[in-house]
């Protein structure tokens, strides 16, 4: 008999294949109290477990680097930088000092602070990488009993994996093995195993709890990546059905990478510019798979955060100019730093304790503008890049002119010290700012007159303007794009940049959704900044649609005061296709 269970659907597609279950065993760490005379050989052993961790790590590397791009390779990157940061090393070993114990325990409880520290961030991406925290102890901890975690001798192909949980690597070198899918108990659609299955196209399905007391080694299962469901010992008509499914969707693909590198223009003649956003340099490489565009959002804190401290001049430059290089004349927006009391990073500044509501506190460019001097770095190296290709500056979570001026007279000071000293950079180099406050909306014809151009962030507009956490359980339900709210607020940016005659785009995910791709085209957005996976899926709706047809109907839309008749007529605009 068939059974559907469900978790979590974090990499569309459809897989269809034998189940192989992978259950590791759990590490059962205790506490065991050493004599004074053992604590330094403690020590030796923690550090050959260490380095046997990141030994594992390097052949793993070395195994796949030749077929791997090296945007899928930084996240194993990622796990090596881990295991080589003090937090991990230093912390441990005083740990085994203080209180003369075993390298697990005192690992054990270095790995929970850390994971602590991830617990309390606002963000949901970085919230999430206490699972690399996660996985790095786990590594150590098994070089530490003598073990090896991985499994690359084993052949996986044509399965579908079902574990507790992966890590990168796990991913990587299964897909290198061409897994059909995988399942895991563990993890949301923010994890690194979860952008990954996305960037390397594998189906994937993640917490989905208890999935292997459900599910049996040797079982036929089908899973589609999109909906999130299992389909355990499928029916002949179920595996008719989705093998037809999955057909269409290798048919569809194909048609999509057609569009690669072709203009997005509707049917009735409107170019539509279509942009990538990235977190650094190296996710350039993921945009180029799938088109030849430029990045419509650089998001640099990622850059402050890895470092764990406030870059200088020549880090920022490096940095920009490697994007500026890899975008090959296409151009490049960078968003200047987005840190906040969620995103704390070790300073020389003293800001007191956490905010009650780190979304409301210090963040952004009112931190920028609290500590000019760690701002003009980022502000001269911005400029700097922009003699090596277009280069265009947005300034996140504006909410009155007043920040506006004061940062536009900071840009004016960084040209001036670039001057003095005959250093080059785009004199005209276009400033814009992000509206993501209802404030900004609000105010923007006044934001409009006095920049280049503007860029709706949905995912802060629609919270801030809801009053809702959207990664609080309680309340997300409530993160609604379509509440006419919302609508207008994106509808005036929109607007007010036309009667400016200034470009507005969206970079928030509510621009990488087909589901409102046509509804934003209705509205008069011309600009589009999205996820790299969704390029070619909004462009194929682009190019499928006449914005005349669209605007009537739009219209009406936005007269609508019921939300859940506007999401009905939405996704009339869908069906359209």
């Amino acid at each position: 008999m068939s059974i559907y269970i469900s978790g979590i659907g974090v990499s569309k597609g459809i897989a269809i294949g034998e189940a192989h279950l992978i259950a590791r065993e759990t590490i059962d760490v205790t506490k065991e109290t050493l004599p004074a005379s053992e604590i330094r050989a403690e020590i030796r052993r923690f550090k050959r477990a260490l380095k046997l961790a990141n030994s594992q790590l390097h052949d793993i590397k070395k195994k796949i680097a030749q077929n791997t791009a090296d945007d899928i390779l930084v996240f194993i990157d990622t796990h090596l930088l881990m295991l080589e940061d003090p937090a991990f090393d230093e912390g441990t070993i005083a740990n085994i000092k203080r209180f003369s114990c075993n390298a697990e325990w005192a690992l054990q409880i270095q790995g929970e602070r850390l994971v602590q520290v991830f617990d309390e961030m606002e963000d949901p991406y970085l919230r999430t990488r206490k699972d690399d925290v996660l996985h790095v102890v786990k590594r150590i901890q098994t070089a530490l009993l003598g073990q090896s975690e991985d499994s690359e001798n084993i052949s996986y192909k044509g399965k579908i994996i079902v574990a507790d949980d992966l890590t990168p690597a796990d991913t990587i070198m299964m897909q290198h093995q061409k897994i059909a899918g995988f399942i895991t108990e563990y993890g949301g659609p923010l994890s690194h195993t979860a952008i990954l299955a996305r960037n390397l196209g594998i189906p994937a399905i993640v917490g989905l709890h208890h999935a292997r007391s459900l599910i049996h080694r040797g079982e036929t299962l089908i899973i589609d990546g999109l909906a999130g469901t299992v389909i355990n010992s499928p029916g002949k008509k179920s595996l008719k059905y989705y093998r037809a499914v999955r057909r269409d969707e290798i048919a569809k693909r194909n048609l999509l990478n057609e569009l690669s590198g072709k203009p997005a223009i509707t049917l009735d003649g409107k170019q539509i510019t279509l942009h990538g956003n990235i977190d650094k340099p190296a996710d350039i490489r993921t945009i180029k798979k799938y088109d030849d565009t430029g990045v419509g959002l650089y998001r640099t804190e990622m850059l402050f955060i890895e470092l764990n401290q406030w870059p200088d001049q020549q880090t920022h430059l490096k940095t920009y100019k490697r994007a500026v290089k890899a975008l090959k004349g296409k151009p490049l927006t960078i968003r200047t730093m987005d840190l906040g009391a969620d995103k704390e990073i070790q300073d020389t500044i003293d800001h007191g304790p956490m905010a009650h509501n780190p979304a409301m506190g210090l963040r952004a460019i009112r931190r920028c503008l609290k500590e000019p001097q760690d701002f003009m770095p980022q502000l001269l190296a911005i400029l700097r890049a922009s003699a090596f290709g277009p280069v265009r500056i947005m300034i996140p979570m504006l909410t009155s002119t007043n920040e506006l001026t004061q940062v536009l007279a900071l840009i004016e000071d960084a040209k001036e010290i670039l001057k003095k000293k005959k250093i080059a950079f785009d004199k005209k180099i276009p400033v814009g700012a992000m509206i993501e406050v209802p404030a900004a909306a609000l105010a923007a014809d006044a934001f409009a007159s006095k920049l280049d151009f503007l860029s709706i962030g949905t995912n802060d507009l629609i919270q801030y303007t809801l009053a809702i956490d959207r990664i609080d359980d309680e309340v997300n339900y409530l993160f609604n794009p379509l509440h006419p709210a919302v609508l207008r607020l994106i509808q005036m940016t929109i607007d007010a940049g036309k009667k400016a005659g200034i470009p507005v785009s969206m970079c928030g995910e509510m621009a990488s959704d087909t589901s409102y791709t046509r509804l934003l085209l209705g509205m008069g957005l011309e600009y589009f900044s999205v996820q790299a996976n969704a390029l070619l899926e909004v462009k194929h709706i682009i190019v499928n649609s006449k914005i005349n047809n669209l605007q009537d109907e739009v219209k009406q839309i936005m007269q609508i005061h019921d939300s859940d008749e506007i999401t009905s007529r939405v996704q009339q605009l869908v069906n359209l296709l």
